[in-house]
């Protein structure tokens, strides 16, 4: 008789199963070595298991099966001398008295869209100097700009060759130009002219809300994984080829790499794309949380919860982040619904990654919420936000009191926040300059280091999408919009921006656009050289608070560097200690003053003795290329901002 996911559960609680079966040092999978290849397969209730090899990713019969040995803590094996590089497979198993059929959990490679897994010798994947690959330098501010790999490249006036629109590809060409005219950059050129320097790439791992063998422009955001150690194959030239998304995928991270950007990977371990997963053909229920009444916990909204509180399913994502770091070189991980993960797993990661490649190395941080309850189990803590303290001070996480102070709620469209009218909103702007360190704010945060200070990312609606709701006056709006982004780019934090946000991007007013055609999703190039004057603007921002220590402290103490605060109604005003870290070379301005101004009036602010220069307004955010004096008064337009300097000697 088959159990119930109940009695499962109880199964898994007990501390019978957890000293027979757990077994966190085994290597899983399929592993290539000198003696040949050994596949190892987790599942402790099976009666049987056969080894299935096939010649191709899908179709085919089975050319070889091979009944693997029982071993200790529920490890199933199979050893051959043989390297079976290119060869793909699949697992019969007998549990319950029925049969199921299932790839490997484990697999690195697969066939097409997922169903196969395939055996790999890693180091055939490796595109010429992947040994030599390294990150650039770290810089002393982050700035993440966010992008799916299909929106990239999809669309024509972007200049990319035609075989590599919305494919990993397109990241080789780091010269192209709006419809090929040799004069107005897009891609990777674009992106490094707007100074940003981490590109988070939306998921790259193997999922399934996308048919890898149909239409090329078939769209989905992907967070319905499958195969989480394996990348996604729509965006390869050839998905139906194992190896071909892997040395895909490394050969554009080492692109980025070359032209300055380190790569963040946005991994979603909190579900899977159903329940019909690798996890739970081959351990039922084991890698998923239960209600008390059997149901499956659902606080993703997408169906399951992954257990991560169970000492296997711990071990698989740990060793899948760590995989991802070492085998793609990858520079940092994004958590989706990071908060239905628990504390302990986070600070495991962070210890983990730390201890391979040096303290902060690799950047972590994720969304410190859930969509509803979840079921987690052995009294763990979740990563939320009002358990942030107790994460380690370099996990991060989204800071959505910022971003909806700025604008207003992301969930009511109709909210508006500072920039857009709301009143009383002066007190958490300047907790969001603080990076809502050291005063009265909601996350407790030990450090700069741990706030994601953004206004829009792939969720809710673009920046411009949200100003319409609650602005129709276009010309009001524009003033807005920079106003926004003047004011995240100059609080503390770790700076975060949709890709596109920079030329008032917009998806027709919808809100989540995570399986809407790629017509409403790709980037829109033309658009970028239209709106130049905006980009721009945003690149004097990014450009100046690379010149403004006083904001780019991590440190645990920065907040102290912000003081003289004052407010009015629809106005904030703080002070900057702009002197560097030690052993940084001194900074132009040692006191930085900021004024906001969301009033539809004029305001003008006494300034404090000393020569000041103007280093950027509302309208011109280069003015510290050639800076103005200012002294007495300044004017701060309406619905704008000023940022002033004033260097020491003249004091």
């Amino acid at each position: 008789m088959r159990k119930t996911a109940r009695q499962w559960k109880d199964i898994y609680s007990t501390q019978e199963f957890k000293e027979k079966y757990v077994c966190e040092g085994a290597s899983l999978g399929a592993l290539i070595t000198r003696e040949g290849t050994a596949f190892r397969l987790w599942s402790p209730f099976a009666d049987q298991v056969i080894l299935n090899l096939y010649r191709e990713g899908s179709g085919t019969e089975a050319f070889e099966r091979h009944s693997m040995e029982k071993c200790e803590k529920g490890v199933w094996e199979y050893r051959t001398k043989r390297n079976l590089h290119g060869i793909y497979y699949d697992f019969t198993l007998q549990m319950e008295g029925r049969t199921v059929f299932s790839a490997d959990p484990y697999a690195r490679a697969c066939g097409v869209n997922g169903q196969r897994s395939m055996v790999v010798d890693l180091e055939k994947t490796d595109p010429e100097g992947w040994q030599e690959d390294r990150p650039p330098a770290l810089e002393q501010e982050t700035v993440i700009y966010e992008l799916h790999v299909k929106e990239f490249s999809w669309d024509r006036s972007g200049g990319f060759p035609e075989e590599t629109r919305g494919k990993y590809t397109a990241f080789l060409h780091t010269d192209t130009t709006l419809d090929g005219d040799g004069v107005h950059p897009t891609g990777i050129s674009y992106l490094k002219e707007l100074g940003v320097n981490y590109i988070q790439l939306m998921p790259v791992y193997d999922y399934g809300s996308v048919d890898e063998t149909g239409k090329g422009a078939d769209f989905n955001w992907g967070y319905d994984p499958v195969n989480y150690n394996v990348p996604e194959g729509s965006y390869s030239t050839d998905p139906s080829r194992g190896e071909v998304r892997i040395r895909e995928l490394k050969e554009m991270i080492r692109s980025l790499h070359a032209q300055g950007f380190r790569v963040i990977m946005d991994v979603v371990y909190n579900h899977t794309y159903s329940l019909d997963s690798w996890f739970q053909r081959t351990v039922p229920w084991y890698f998923y949380r239960v209600n008390e009444d059997g149901t499956a916990s659902n606080g993703s909204a997408c169906g399951n919860d992954v257990a991560s509180e169970r000492e296997m399913c711990a071990k698989y994502i740990l060793e899948s982040v760590l995989y991802w770091a070492q085998e793609y070189h990858m520079d940092g991980f994004r958590f989706d619904l990071m908060g239905l993960l628990d504390v302990d797993l986070m600070n495991r990661i962070r210890a983990a990654l730390d201890d391979k490649y040096g303290k902060g190395e690799k950047i972590l941080f994720g969304e410190p919420w859930a969509a509803d309850r979840t079921a987690m189990e052995q009294e763990k803590e979740q990563a939320l936000k009002q358990n942030i303290h107790n994460l380690d001070k370099n996990t991060g996480m989204f800071c959505d009191n910022t971003r909806d102070a700025i604008k207003g709620s992301a969930l009511e469209l109709k909210e508006p926040g500072f920039v857009n009218g709301a009143p009383g909103m002066e007190t958490d702007i300047l907790n969001s300059v603080r990076a809502w360190c050291g005063g009265d704010g909601p996350s407790g945060a030990k450090a700069p280091s741990q706030i994601i200070t953004y206004v829009s990312s792939h969720d809710n609606q673009t920046l411009w999408d949200k100003l319409s709701e609650t602005t129709t006056d276009e010309e009001l709006r524009k003033r807005e919009y920079r106003l926004a982004a003047g004011i995240y780019m100059t609080c503390q934090g770790r700076l975060f921006l949709l890709s596109g946000e920079e030329f008032a991007r917009s998806k027709d007013g919808m809100e989540d656009s995570y399986n809407a055609p790629i017509e409403i999703n790709r980037l829109d190039w033309r658009k970028a050289w239209r709106e130049r004057e905006l980009v721009d603007y945003y690149r004097g921002l990014i450009a100046l608070r690379k010149r403004l220590p006083g904001l780019c402290d991590k440190s645990r103490e920065a907040w102290r560097r912000i003081y003289g605060q004052w407010t009015r109604d629809g106005v904030v005003g703080f002070f900057v200690d702009n002197q560097p870290d030690s052993g940084r070379q001194r900074a132009a301005w040692d006191t930085v003053q900021v004024i906001y101004n969301s009033r539809k009036e004029r305001e003008d602010c006494q300034l404090p003795a000393g020569d000041w220069e103007v280093l950027a307004d509302g309208q011109d955010s280069f003015r510290w290329e050639k800076p103005e004096p200012a002294r007495g008064e300044i004017a701060v337009e309406p619905v704008s901002m000023v940022i002033l300097g004033r260097r020491e000697q003249e004091k």
